[in-house]
């Protein structure tokens, strides 16, 4: 490869058109910085903000303070202590505020914006980039970036070799191409130089084969308890019961904190969930016992947690009768379905990504980082931002605030360093 003298010159080149691509790109932009390009191989620009939360984007969550908002990210917890001291989840609020999309906060704390469209957020982007005159380039994928011997006088320090428009020279890279579960995504940081963990899912659903379960897709339980036989691991939050087993938030908190050990396992291993965590079913039986003695068990569930549809599903799984009278439940009825009310123990036989949540643990190395400005510790004027880094988080909105927090230090960074 060779220094091309008369290729566009650019004082940043960004790859990737996602979230950190866009955000790191705006705030170079928004401090100084021209000439500024986004690359995207695909066809379409924000395509993880399109479809999040269900299609309404869930832009960051409502935890101001910094070491408190860490603690939500199983790789990179004390690395972004800092980072989101100075750029948090309230700047994030404030900045898109400022650009007119105000954001909601929901019961468990993650943020909307108050159109429930994730197009809102895509539509503000694009808008900032466009006032700022940012060129965009889809279905432009970069195949090597090649670091210059030397400054150049134009103040290049790469060529950045692109599928469909040949070498451009840039001052500066900002690699912003996702989770390197993709081998393209992984491909320029090793090209670079930089060692990578290995790629696992992050956020993952369980596939389960149960009676308890089987044709009630769509019905969940607004808290549960997860745990992992033979672990440590587990989590709380939401569950929903799907085609293949079990998700919802609680389930993909707990595949996010063992995404290396499950992997390990090869997706293969027992789970004990707590339907009703907080409450003990066994006095709360023994109670129903003496106060509803001549109504049936399957007439109403005496939960609020649990729907009637469940409810009788646990009766059968108990092996109680449809007719059985609270007054007529057996000593042996009651422990079985106290226990699978508080200690119903699953077979996990393998994952299924979930299809909002796709996330990847692993990526760039954090010690070859320099976390206050993103730029590599090997080559001055590579930066990098997103997932992309050995950083992720739970699911409820805290990878897109690493996006918009990464994002924000990095191109504040490269427009200092012109």
């Amino acid at each position: 490869m060779n220094s091309e003298t008369n290729s566009p010159s650019y004082e940043l080149i960004t790859i990737g058109g996602g979230a950190a691509g866009f955000f790191g790109s705006i705030s170079a932009a928004e401090h100084g910085c021209d000439r500024v390009l986004i690359l995207e191989k695909s066809a379409k620009l924000l395509g993880k903000v399109k479809i999040s939360g269900g299609g309404r984007c869930n832009v960051t969550h409502h935890c101001f303070e910094a070491r408190e908002l860490s603690k939500y990210y199983p790789r990179g917890e004390k690395s972004l202590i800092g980072p989101l001291s100075r750029w948090g989840a309230q700047d994030t609020v404030d900045w898109f505020t400022e650009r007119g999309v105000e954001l909601k906060t929901e019961s468990d704390g993650r943020m909307f914006p108050i159109t429930d469209n994730s197009q809102t957020i895509i539509d503000c982007l694009m808008r900032e980039a466009q006032r700022l005159r940012i060129e965009i380039q889809c279905s432009n994928g970069v195949d090597a970036v090649e670091p210059l011997d030397a400054e150049q006088d134009d103040g290049a320090r790469f060529l950045v070799h692109t599928q469909k428009q040949g070498s451009l020279r840039t001052r500066s890279v900002l690699i912003a191409s996702g989770g390197i579960r993709l081998g393209s995504s992984a491909k320029l940081p090793a090209q670079l130089g930089h060692q990578l963990e290995p790629a696992v899912p992050s956020l993952f659903t369980f596939n389960i084969k149960h009676a308890l379960l089987d044709e009630l897709q769509g019905i969940s339980v607004p808290n549960g308890e997860v745990s992992i036989h033979q672990s440590k691991l587990q989590a709380s939050g939401p569950l929903l019961i799907t085609h293949w087993g079990l998700s919802g938030p609680g389930i993909l908190r707990v595949s996010a904190w063992g995404a290396r050990e499950l992997a390990e396992r090869d997706y293969q291993f027992d789970i004990q969930v707590n339907w009703l965590p907080g409450l003990d079913a066994a006095a709360q039986v023994k109670r129903l016992r003496n106060e509803w003695g001549k109504r049936q068990l399957s007439t109403r569930s005496p939960f609020p947690a649990i729907s009637k549809r469940l409810w009788t599903r646990f009766l059968s799984c108990a092996g109680i009768p449809e007719n059985q009278t609270w007054a007529q439940l057996s000593k042996h009825h009651s422990q079985e379905l106290c226990t699978l009310l508080n200690r119903c123990t699953f077979q996990v036989l393998g994952k299924s990504i979930n299809k909002d949540e796709f996330v990847t643990a692993g990526g760039v190395v954090l010690k070859e980082v320099a976390l206050k400005t993103m730029q590599s510790k090997l080559h001055q004027g590579l930066y990098f931002a997103g997932e992309v880094l050995n950083i992720d988080g739970i699911t409820g909105g805290f990878n897109f605030q690493n996006a918009w927090t990464s994002g924000h230090h990095a191109g504040r960074a490269i427009a200092s360093d012109i």
